[in-house]
């Protein structure tokens, strides 16, 4: 297998790891400035009012986009980690 072919192969998967987990990461960066922001303003300073509803929210980001994230994985397997072993 060419070093070529290998660095592609991890240069795509890379990306791939990049766009599944930017709707969580956005999520999260979102939920945790809006509660500090609140936090902030109310001086109420509790270690579980951040980590509960960043927690909830990304749960349902990850439920609404599991299924994008599903097709992603595995049409980046089928149409290039299956080919590259199977020829190889």
């Amino acid at each position: 297998m060419r070093d070529a072919l290998i660095f592609d192969m991890m240069r795509q998967g890379l990306w791939i790891a990049v766009q599944i987990s930017a709707p969580l990461l956005t999520v999260a960066l979102l939920a945790g400035l809006a509660i500090g922001l609140v936090q902030a303003l109310t001086s109420v300073q509790e270690a579980t009012l951040t980590f509960v509803p960043k927690v909830a929210a990304m749960v349902v980001v990850f439920w609404a986009t599991m299924g994008f994230m599903t097709a992603r994985l595995v049409d980046f397997f089928q149409r290039g980690v299956v080919p590259i072993v199977a020829g190889g």
